[in-house]
């Protein structure tokens, strides 16, 4: 799904209000994947289209919108033939998200603002696609000084509970040790 570019908004501008109208997400983690250029990818004409990807949370959109666009979530290892070049920047917005939450905080606005190490271990393996060793992941998240251990316990999922964090904007910076 997408949109073109309107004369008086920029490309960022573009794909901010292509994901309201087609989703009625506004606000969210978008990146700028990369441009598609090929002379002979749209046998309509020629097309190019910069592609981007966006951390959402699919229990928050408009189904509404999303259906009059004929619209779907598929499992990413599930999807459908895609038209023209799309599978190709499928691929290459799931490398580019798999390198930068190595080094970057994203997907934090997935999370509640309170959360356990087990959400964001779920949060890590999904961008990553593939399950993490629970000690290595909680040794390397005890070593990020912006993901603050609160003294809040949530017993929703057991009787013991476990201890909610949060992320902390003001101590991420440049020189954090994020390295997932």
């Amino acid at each position: 799904m997408g949109g073109f570019v309107r004369e008086e908004e920029s490309v960022n501008e573009a794909a901010k209000r292509v994901l309201k109208d087609l989703t009625g997400l506004e606000d969210v983690y978008m990146e700028q994947v990369g441009a598609f250029g090929e002379i002979d990818r749209d046998p309509a004409g020629r097309v190019i289209s910069v592609a981007y990807y966006a951390l959402i949370n699919t229990d928050s959109y408009d189904e509404d919108r999303v259906k009059e666009h004929n619209g779907y979530w598929a499992p990413i290892n599930q999807l459908p033939k895609l038209y023209f070049d799309h599978q190709e920047m499928v691929v290459m917005a799931r490398k580019l998200m798999k390198h930068k939450v190595k080094r970057e905080p994203i997907g934090f606005n997935l999370l509640p603002t309170l959360f356990t190490l087990s959400q964001l271990q779920s949060l890590y393996e999904a961008i990553n696609g593939i399950p993490m060793d629970k000690r290595n992941f909680r040794r390397r998240i005890a070593d990020m000084d912006f993901v603050e251990k609160t003294n809040l316990i949530d017993k929703t999922g057991s009787r013991k509970g476990a201890y909610l964090y949060k992320f902390n904007q003001d101590t991420y910076g440049e020189d954090s040790k994020f390295k997932l």
